[in-house]
């Protein structure tokens, strides 16, 4: 699954009184700003990045500065432009995008917008996201919710029950869920595999007939457990 959102760079600088380090170019302050566009195109607090890292030219005492919190404010003085790769790192583990991004003096305020994509983005990555606006799948897992909760009657499974009932297997039953579903997916199925927190996550609204068939008989004749280990996506 891939989600793209529009992130906004603003700029702004203006002189200062400074003698200048380079003849015939007058000192700068300038600042950069980052935040995340909604889909009315209104500034929001780009929530969904844990810090964001400037990468400044090499001449700078401190070229490389991070920062945690939004609008990731970065301020600095010089009197020279040049091209900064901006890092910003999301919620999950590892994950990493980067844009380039030209600061100049022409202007004393200018705005740049990158449209930037999250790949496979977690369940609590993609609530931050719906901050700014719904997701591709929410209308056809809408749509396809509709349509399974009209039909219960008519098939061998209950959805609810079985996100339920898959919360309260154990380790060694869970595992054969996951095999089960690893076996028997095919490309519909979203499916996010979590190694390090031990996690794995699935959305039962994208698993073909067959597979919850098979999951529903399992569940019936597997005893519950304490054991939490499965996240479900309803």
């Amino acid at each position: 699954i891939c989600l793209q959102r529009k992130i906004k760079v603003v700029t702004e600088q203006h002189n200062i009184n400074k003698p200048a380090a380079q003849e015939g170019y007058p000192m700068k302050e300038w600042t950069v700003e980052l935040y995340i566009l909604d889909q009315d195109g209104k500034e929001r607090p780009a929530r969904c990045f844990t810090k964001v890292t400037y990468n400044l030219h090499p001449s700078f005492a401190n070229p490389i500065q991070t920062f945690n919190d939004p609008p990731f404010k970065c301020t600095n003085e010089g009197w020279g432009e040049f091209e900064m790769i901006i890092d910003m790192y999301t919620t999950e583990k590892g994950g990493k995008i980067s844009i380039a991004h030209d600061l100049n003096f022409q202007q004393s305020e200018y705005e740049n917008i990158h449209t930037v994509t999250f790949r496979n983005p977690s369940q609590a990555l993609q609530q931050l996201l719906r901050e700014t606006g719904p997701l591709p799948s929410d209308e056809e897992r809408k749509q396809k919710k509709a349509v399974d909760g009209g039909s219960k009657k008519k098939r061998p499974y209950d959805i609810e029950r079985m996100a339920d009932g898959l919360t309260k297997l154990g380790e060694d039953d869970l595992l054969q869920v996951i095999q089960m579903i690893h076996d028997h997916k095919d490309d519909n199925t979203y499916i996010q595999n979590n190694l390090d927190a031990g996690e794995f996550s699935v959305d039962l609204y994208t698993l073909p007939d067959n597979l919850m068939k098979m999951l529903w008989e399992f569940l019936v004749s597997c005893p519950p457990s304490y054991q939490i280990l499965l996240v479900i996506c309803r």
